[in-house]
């Protein structure tokens, strides 16, 4: 039967050499339509990974090219980001360093006796500097800004000055941390009872700076410092700049209520001047 196909048949019939031959291209001279139509497609790459990949999708490999090529794009250097977390993390342990040391320092200066320097000028603001020794930095700088020197010298020539100092205690939120007694920046002033407006925390600049070293030798005492001490400033106006100094005795009620006791030298009598600092 094959015999009499192969025989009717025009053109003799590819045998299993042959046939293998045109699978692989090596049999295209034979038909001229096969050598167009492959010379029309674009060559196709050459390796063993085009038949395991063939059940991807046709826009797989090219979608994939373009989204490492974007990342590569977006993505900044090596060197760039390295350095740019290395300043980071040296900001953050620069930070964390300097406000340990912030606490450290006024947990030390938190004592049961300090130094206490009341100044301003005659008819100025009344400052109040609480130290731990006469050469530290003061803990609490308070400026009673409605509340001149010369009323407060009146109120203690006519007998015990009792002055308290109140600040409000706000609610918290969840995981914050309440501030320490001594860092509430406002505050509401009374002196023996009446209302002197409000006070507030300062940190201490230039002039009291040279007001606090000028009044340094000095244990107890009180008077009035020199025009080369206190300075020809826009204050020269309000009158002479007076200061007292006394050794205060600090109590602590709670957290919320702290007390501060002058002193007296000979040990009679009570204290002719305390400060109260509440937080309601």
């Amino acid at each position: 039967m094959a015999r009499a196909f192969r025989a009717a048949s025009p053109l003799p019939l590819p045998s299993s050499r042959s046939a293998a031959a045109v699978t692989n291209g090596g049999g295209r001279g034979n038909f001229p339509w096969l050598t167009k139509k492959s010379s029309s497609k674009p060559p196709a790459p050459s390796g063993g990974g085009q038949e395991s990949k063939g059940d991807e999708p046709e826009g797989a490999g090219a979608n994939a090219a373009a989204a490492a090529a974007g990342s590569i794009e977006q993505s900044p250097s090596p060197s760039s980001s390295s350095s740019r977390k290395r300043a980071d993390a040296l900001a953050r342990l620069r930070a964390a360093f300097l406000a340990a040391i912030t606490h450290r320092r006024r947990r030390r200066q938190l004592g049961s006796c300090v130094t206490g320097t009341i100044f301003g000028r005659r008819s100025g603001r009344v400052h109040v500097a609480l130290q731990t020794d006469p050469r530290s930095a003061p803990v609490v700088l308070l400026e009673m800004a409605a509340y001149s020197t010369s009323a407060l010298v009146r109120e203690m020539s006519s007998g015990l000055v009792r002055l308290a100092l109140e600040c409000e205690k706000t609610p918290l939120a969840a995981g914050d941390k309440r501030r320490g007694l001594l860092e509430e920046p406002t505050w509401r002033a009374y002196c023996n009872g009446r209302k002197c407006g409000f006070a507030v925390r300062r940190e201490c600049g230039a002039d009291e700076w040279r007001v606090l070293g000028a009044v340094e030798p000095v244990s107890v005492g009180a008077g009035v410092l020199p025009d080369d001490v206190a300075g020809a400033g826009a204050g020269a106006a309000e009158g002479d700049l007076m200061y007292m100094r006394a050794r205060f005795e600090r109590v602590v009620g709670s957290r919320d209520s702290e007390a501060f006791y002058m002193m007296n030298t000979d040990g009679s009598g009570g204290p002719e001047l305390s400060i109260y600092l509440l937080r309601v």
